[in-house]
This record gives structure tokens, sequence and C-alpha cells, in this order.
């Protein structure tokens, strides 16, 4: 059992965190702007949290084993982020990446594509900063979890691959339910195989 710092807790990707955490039996700080949107799970203490604030949230993160951020690219700042972690001096930090940066068979990044919907690029190219941003992050043991490029809710089935660097695709496409992610994501937690790298979940 784990004591966590979870950023992000209300979010759709956040909430599945939150609960697959719980039902672990990790003890959870689970920090959003409105913590009454956060659910009520054994082992769970909702937070307010601003992730803009970069000195009031490493306050929030202060003593926990581990930090797992969950929250938008596009409306969060990687440099306020990384450095509340940074600052908290806590090592160990998980991030909810983005798939845009994961590689095509041609070797080419998923944003490159020219097919690739204009209104998901603010949010890709951020992700893609922010992957760079932490790999300069030297004394953090971070880990950035890209899932699949359709993220979406779904059935928790336990039953998925894992990837590096390039975008995991099969004969239904390229996707993975918020639930199976938050499985590979909490994998990772206990017993890390990706420590300063990103890598992917998909079916």
């Amino acid at each position: 059992m784990a004591q966590i710092a979870l950023v992000g807790a209300s979010g759709n990707a956040g909430a599945r965190i939150l609960k697959e955490l719980s039902d672990r039996g990790h003890r959870v700080t689970a920090i959003a702007r409105h913590p009454e949107k956060i659910a009520e799970l054994a082992g769970c203490r909702a937070v307010k949290g601003d992730a803009h604030d970069e000195s009031s949230l490493a306050d929030r993160l202060k003593g926990h084993d581990a930090v797992i951020s969950a929250v938008p690219f596009s409306t969060s700042d990687a440099d306020t982020l990384i450095g509340a972690v940074q600052a908290s001096g806590v090592k160990r930090y998980l991030v909810v990446g983005g798939a845009g940066s994961l590689l095509v068979t041609s070797g080419e990044r998923v944003i490159d594509q020219p097919d690739f919907p204009e209104e998901y690029k603010p949010e890709a190219s951020k992700g893609a900063v922010f992957l760079e941003k932490l790999q300069q992050a030297d004394e953090l043991e971070w880990t950035f979890l890209s899932p699949s490029a359709e993220f979406e809710p779904g059935e928790r089935t336990g039953v998925f691959r894992l990837g590096k660097d390039e975008l995991l695709v099969n004969d239904q496409g390229s996707r993975i339910s918020f639930e199976d992610y938050a499985i590979a994501l909490v994998d990772e937690l206990e017993k890390p195989q990706h420590v300063r790298e990103r890598f992917t979940v998909g079916y």
C-alpha cells in the first residue's frame, strides 16, 4: 500500500485511476479544482488544488510515495506541474500521456500525419512538449504512459498489449478504455518497468 497524490482526480482518466488505486488498497490524496466532483472511495481523501499554482500544489504533494498527473495538457503548464513535483521532494512521477507523440510505421509521429484532426492538435502538441520536458528532468523517476489513438470509456477487461514508442493498432483500429488504461498505469506504479521512459497501452 502506497501513499499517492493524484492530480486531476475528477477527470475521465483520473476518476478511473482513482478507483483502481482505491480497489487495490492504496491511500490517495485526490486533487482537483472542484473536489466535490471526486468520487467518495475507500482510502481516498478529496483535496482542492490548482495545477496552475506551483507552490501550493507542491505543498499538497509533499510526503507522498508517488504523484500521478491526469490533467489535460492543453489546460495546464508542463513547467508548473513538473516544477511542483520537483519542489515537493517526491521522486516518482507518473503522467497520463497522449498518443500524438507516438510513432507510426513510417517513423513519423501520429500528430504529423496528414489526417490528424485539427481540433486535437493543441492537446497533442502540448503533450509532446510535456514528454520532452520530462526527458530533461533527470532527478525525477518519471513515466509517461501514452494511450492508444482512441481513449474512451469502456470496460475493465484486463486484456491489453503494452508497447514502447509505436502506436498500437489491431483490426479494430487503435484504442484503449479508460478502465484498462488505469490498470496499466497502476501496474507500473506497483511494479516499475518503465522508469524515465514512455510506454503505451492498447488492444
